[in-house]
């Protein structure tokens, strides 16, 4: 798999390579055959130009279309002008993608980017359920988990008061409170599964409203935010770069997630022992609370035994 993989990599190369020297002799051959033809092309224009020089309408066409050649390259320069004006100050913001829409292209070079990433370090993520992100065979972070070294994920607590209001929010009729719980009820037990295969994973879960759905790997950030009545997937998605400097958005996001995993008001769900364990900055215990999931664990149970004879 491996040595595959290296040759796919080196005829990659030398593929990139060999365009590069097309490329250069294109060039080569195109100024050669310009500076071939330039004197045929001045004694064209001379001999147009005494056809013409006394013919005042098609001198007047000519003017106007040298006119709007002149205004159309002026134009499209301003732009451009703007337009690097512009991808300098997102270059300084440490923005370096920016996908309005998902497409198959698009998702296939984020899950590389992804992976590249991943492989032995930390994944830091903020969702609502996860079941978008971790569960599904295309998801983000389902293959990510598997190779980085430790996970922390803080998702939206389904038994919230914004939960309800989240679900109620989206014009999809099957999204509702009982379909939040059940989505990280799955999220849950992967996550379970994943901890028994010795993977370092832990889970945080807030109550108030979710603004962002974002994911840290490494030097990248990947970010999306939640608009009411919409569906996260269909949202903008950015790409944002940890700079040196640290003048981009990367280190205030980066402090938005430490903030929030330090918020001694987000407890942290016990796997063992399925309660919300409530901490203080240095790591002491101040109180437990039960979670109530196994009771949606026992809905999904009556639900999947109920559907069993329709199977």
């Amino acid at each position: 798999m491996d040595k595959g993989k290296a040759l796919i990599a080196k005829l990659k190369d030398v593929g990139r390579e060999a365009g590069m020297l097309g490329l250069h002799g294109l060039v080569v051959v195109l100024s050669a055959g310009i500076a071939w033809s330039l004197p045929n092309i001045a004694r064209q224009f001379l001999t147009f130009w005494s056809r013409v020089e006394h013919e005042q309408v098609l001198l007047l066409a000519m003017e106007v279309c040298v006119a709007l050649c002149l205004i159309a390259v002026s134009s499209y320069l301003w732009q451009a002008f703007q337009d690097r004006r512009q991808a300098v100050m997102a270059r300084g913001a440490g923005l370096i993608s920016f996908f309005s829409s998902h497409n198959p292209v698009a998702d296939r070079a984020i899950r590389r980017l992804k992976q590249e990433q991943s492989l032995g370090r930390t994944v830091l993520a903020i969702g609502v359920t996860g079941h978008g992100t971790v569960i599904d065979d295309k998801a983000e972070i389902h293959a990510l988990l598997e190779t980085c070294l430790e996970a922390k994920l803080i998702l939206l607590n389904p038994f919230s008061e914004e939960a309800v209001r989240r679900a109620q929010s989206l014009s999809h009729l099957d999204v509702t409170p009982a379909r939040l719980r059940d989505e990280l009820v799955e999220t849950i037990s992967l996550i379970k599964r994943l901890r028994a295969a010795g993977k370092v994973i832990r889970l945080k879960l807030y109550s108030d409203r979710p603004h962002v759905r974002m994911i840290i790997l490494g030097d990248y950030l990947w970010l999306q935010h939640y608009h009411t009545g919409l569906d996260v997937r269909w949202m903008p998605e950015y790409v944002f770069q940890h700079k040196v400097d640290h003048h981009g958005l990367y280190t205030l996001f980066y402090q938005y997630f430490t903030k929030r995993w330090e918020n001694q008001d987000i407890p942290e769900y016990d796997f063992q022992t399925n309660e919300l364990v409530y901490r203080t900055r240095n790591g002491s215990e101040l109180r437990r609370e039960p979670f109530g999931l196994d009771q949606a664990e026992s809905h999904e149970e009556r639900d999947l035994a109920a559907a069993e004879p329709y199977l």
